[in-house]
């Protein structure tokens, strides 16, 4: 088991509310699928009527509010290659 060392809060709230700390970038993001990295990897949301809001790099924190209808992490070594990732997410 790998060790982990940072820590991430991920708080859904009745499936339209979304709240994620461990934020170290923003990639894509529309109405339908937000792929950020995290401290714990690549993660991506996807939904409808998708809104960020309070998104600050400082504190590392995001809010998404909308229908979300999954959350899909990727491994943490996946996300230095940014490029390659969004290939595939958006085939």
């Amino acid at each position: 088991m790998e060790n982990i060392t940072n820590v991430q809060n991920v708080i859904l709230e009745n499936r339209n509310r979304l709240n994620i700390t461990g934020v170290v970038d923003v990639l894509n993001f529309d109405e339908q699928i937000i792929s950020m990295v995290t401290e714990l990897g690549l993660l991506v949301v996807k939904g409808t009527d998708l809104h960020l809001n309070n998104y600050s790099l400082d504190s590392t924190e995001l809010g998404i509010e909308g229908t979300i209808n999954s959350l899909q992490y990727s491994d943490k070594g996946a996300s230095k290659n940014k490029e390659k990732l969004l290939t595939k997410i958006f085939k």
